[in-house]
């Protein structure tokens, strides 16, 4: 069976959460966390390996709350996101605490990539289909032709990704007519309403169609998308001068650049999932209601696995 990888970002410090690390937090009847939920989906999808990207000094309870029990049941590799894990000839600047980004998250796993790969983050739930989607789109024969990355994005309409509980920042997609990505507009401060769904800013509450099409950080690549990430992050960090300290490399901002450069053609795999997550502290409850309602509904069991935490 060809080797398909899920690599999950789980090296956030989660400030806004404000207690604890917000990836651990038990959500699931009998103690999952949103990741359980994730990886159960993903192997049930097809995906054979999981990759996750920690900070080492999480390693400990990483391991004790999940790494160890998913290892039972498909091959697990870890890779660590360290500040000073950076190219050769650059090293880190004085003062720097501010993590890196999503793209040099997906880049300290490079050594433990060699296959097609999906990636999310540790803290959002996506729901069946999408990982049923990048399956299937990895599963095809993609190649690399005249530079142009063969990418795979799920694309969640917005009015599906909101929080009840403040803004969120959401990639806002544009699309062409045969479904491909033509560019990201990151948004800030989109607020649920009583309408549907706004921007909030200095000027008032500018309205937005709930139907857009969003990435919520849920892609597919070909192992040798490693190599564009890691010039990516070399010209990002040559110019970091001018950016500033607190820039970060960010996974959607890159890709979106690959774009312009007419060096990736991106399909925009779009789902009518649900996306929910712990943004804020006041989320939680809610997210632990809706995974209630799936197991009653029957979409999973009460018990993901024989192994509980």
């Amino acid at each position: 069976m060809k080797k398909t990888a899920l690599v999950i970002m789980a090296a956030g410090i989660g400030s806004r959460f404000g207690k604890g690390i917000k990836q651990l937090e038990p959500v699931g009847e009998s103690g999952e966390i949103i990741m359980d939920y994730s990886i159960h989906d993903a192997l049930e999808a097809g995906f054979n390996k999981v990759v996750f990207v920690i900070r080492k000094d999480l390693e400990e309870d990483f391991r004790h709350i999940i790494g160890d029990r998913i290892e039972k049941i498909t091959e697990v590799v870890y890779a660590f996101q360290e500040l000073d894990d950076l190219p050769e000839g650059f090293t880190k600047p004085e003062g720097r605490t501010k993590p890196w980004g999503t793209g040099q998250a997906v880049l300290c796993a490079r050594d433990a990539i060699q296959e097609p790969f999906a990636v999310i983050n540790a803290d959002d739930y996506y729901g069946k289909e999408p990982f049923i989607k990048l399956h299937e789109y990895l599963m095809e024969e993609h190649t690399i032709e005249q530079g142009v990355h063969p990418i795979c994005m799920a694309g969640f309409m917005l009015g599906n990704t909101l929080s009840e509980n403040g803004g969120v920042t959401r990639g806002i997609c544009r699309t062409d007519a045969d479904g491909n990505l033509i560019g990201i507009d990151e948004t800030s401060n989109i607020v649920k309403t009583s309408a549907g769904a706004a921007v909030k800013g200095a000027d008032g509450m500018k309205p937005v169609d709930v139907k857009s099409l969003v990435s919520m950080n849920m892609w597919g690549m070909q192992p040798e998308f490693l190599e564009a990430l890691d010039t990516g992050f070399k010209e990002f960090l040559g110019r970091m001068d001018k950016e500033g300290n607190k820039c970060e490399y960010l996974l959607p901002i890159y890709i979106d650049e690959l774009l312009k450069k007419r060096k990736a053609q991106v399909k925009v795999l779009k789902t009518d999932a649900t996306w929910f997550g712990v943004t804020y502290q006041e989320d939680k409850e809610a997210v632990v209601k809706a995974f209630r309602q799936l197991i009653a509904a029957g979409v999973y069991s009460a018990k993901l696995y024989k192994e509980s935490r």
